[in-house]
């Protein structure tokens, strides 16, 4: 009773704070200088604060009230928590989409969190929130024309649809076509995010407090703290569009044998600004529309194999990544030049959408990140352990660390079997995953606390990373970790071999890089013969 009690005055507290402080900010945002803004401000941060603040605590006396007195364990428990669960997950969708912009983006990364939101809340998430995102009227579109290109999108455009062609959490696209007859893709701004962000940041802030205060388990601090470093810049369409030059160019450069193979949308920079991108419009199959893939001519394995081949070049190689995946972020279209396999299908070239959210990996984050890779392709237990406790998972999280980046329990990460690694994406997958979430959420929690913030960001990479695959595959395959391991051991290589000392540890290195290549060759031939035992079986 005693808890409970405390637990109810956190509650009155938390309330009480919450409106305190929303009347201390609408006080601040009242000095501004433009009338209209503040007024905007005065009456939309409130109600956001107050229906955040109800929305929390809604959930958090649900929890409390429907698994008051059910046994650990037990099956009336486990039903309970399914549907209280179920309950508030659409309450926290429903307070995204209400709110919109920084929410919506907020609900995308819970989506990708499979290792710590119970299954009800990620597929809650994942079903509405990358085609669900709110759409600015054309009037508000003509407001952001005005503002930074000084005319209406029909005089800047010869041509301009006033329909987007898909909205994001941030901004939405309209296919326009330029006064010499190309065709263009305009990225216009929210006008909402403009004038609320740094008010819905604050809000977000005081509420994920609010929780740790009154649930210490729940620990989404480091979330805000990266919001605080990467809104600012996914904000600013002149970053983004920095960003995916600086991408292709790193490709270029360092990956010359893939810079055919990845794309990204030329930037027209006499007609772009900070609140509106215009860029080459790019004809191409959504990275998980399989079917349309196919009718292309483009074989899903190979999309797949390309994926993580140029992931792991940006990961392992350029240490510049882009940290937003998902699939309404990648398009697939034949490879310009008109290439084919072997077997004449057509070779996939990959465009990457939506350069706000990069993240640079110094040296020796990166090679110690590469090191842990791999690891974890050759079942190395003590490479695995060494490395983790370099990137700071501490000697007592490494394996949760490791079962976290590859969604396999430490005994299979450890396995010496050549799929030791690989899910096939079945319900027993799922399953093992949401026990293993459930049962170590606070040891999740604190292993986030502990990891640096640009390892966060890998991981959440790494979920959307996931995902695609097993949308192209349905779970993921022995290649694409080929893959992985090839690169992140050539990058160790590299590593070494700009550290040596000596001809004879240059010497060493390179009999390293042998056995390394042996062993690849050998996963390699496994690969073929199951793939031929699979196809026999047919």
């Amino acid at each position: 009773m005693a808890t409970r009690s405390l637990w109810r005055s956190r509650v009155k507290l938390a309330l009480a704070f919450t409106a305190f402080g929303g009347g201390a900010a609408a006080a601040a945002i009242s000095t501004s200088d433009d009338p209209s803004t503040t007024l905007k401000l005065c009456t939309v941060v409130p109600l956001r604060l107050v229906r955040d603040s109800f929305t929390a605590a809604t959930m958090a006396f649900d929890y409390e009230y429907s698994l008051w007195g059910l046994p650990e364990g037990s099956v009336e428990r486990s039903r309970a928590k399914h549907e209280v669960h179920t309950r508030c997950a659409r309450r926290l969708q429903e307070l995204c989409f209400r709110n919109g912009g920084i929410y919506i983006k907020l609900g995308q990364h819970i989506g990708q969190l499979e290792y710590l939101v119970p299954e009800e809340y990620v597929q809650t998430m994942r079903a509405s929130m990358l085609n669900r995102c709110p759409v600015s009227s054309y009037d508000q579109v003509c407001e952001v024309f005005k503002k930074e290109l000084g005319g209406m999108p029909d005089e800047i455009f010869d041509e301009f649809d006033p329909v987007p062609l898909a909205s994001a959490s941030l901004a939405q696209v309209h296919a326009a076509c330029t006064h010499d007859g190309k065709k263009v893709a305009v990225k216009v701004q929210h006008t909402h995010m403009t004038d609320t962000a740094a008010a819905d940041y604050a809000t977000v802030e005081l509420i994920v407090n609010t929780l740790h205060w009154l649930f210490p388990t729940f620990d989404y601090r480091w979330l805000v703290a990266e919001m605080r470093e990467s809104l600012p810049k996914e904000l600013d369409f002149l970053v983004e569009a920095k960003n995916s030059e600086k991408c292709l160019d790193n490709f270029r450069r360092l990956s010359p044998h893939l810079a055919d193979q990845v794309h990204a949308p030329m930037v027209y920079w006499n007609l772009s600004t900070s609140k509106l991108l215009t860029m080459e419009f790019i004809d191409g199959a959504e990275i998980n529309d399989v079917n349309t893939i196919q009718r292309l001519g483009i074989r899903p394995s190979e999309v797949a194999k390309l994926v993580s081949q140029v992931f792991a070049e940006m990961i392992f190689k350029h240490g510049f990544v882009h940290c937003d995946p998902h699939a309404a972020n990648l398009l697939v279209r034949p490879l310009p030049s008109g290439k084919r396999s072997i077997l004449g299908k057509r070779k996939p070239q990959l465009v990457l959408l939506d350069h706000g959210l990069y993240k640079e990996l110094d040296f020796p984050t990166r090679t110690n990140y590469a090191a842990l890779w791999k690891a974890l392709i050759f079942a190395d237990a003590n490479a695995i352990k060494e490395n983790s406790v370099k990137l700071g998972a501490g000697e007592d999280l490494c394996a949760l660390f490791a079962g976290i980046l590859t969604m396999r329990p430490w005994n299979r990460v450890i396995d010496p079997a050549v799929d030791h690694l690989v899910l096939q994406g079945s319900d027993s997958d799922r399953s093992e995953l949401q026990m293993y979430a459930s049962q170590y959420f606070p040891q999740i929690s604190e292993l986030l606390r502990r990891l640096p913030r640009v390892i966060l960001l890998m991981l959440k990479t790494n979920d959307c990373l996931r995902a695609v695959n097993n949308s192209l595959l349905q779970g993921s395959s022995l290649e694409t970790f080929l893959i992985i391991g090839r690169v992140s051991s050539d990058a160790v290589t590299e590593a070494k071999l700009l550290q040596k000392k000596s001809f004879l540890s240059g010497l060493c290195i390179w009999l390293e890089e042998v056995l390394v290549e042996a062993r690849l060759l050998t996963m390699q031939i496994a690969l073929w013969l199951l793939q031929l035992r699979k196809a026999l079986t047919w």
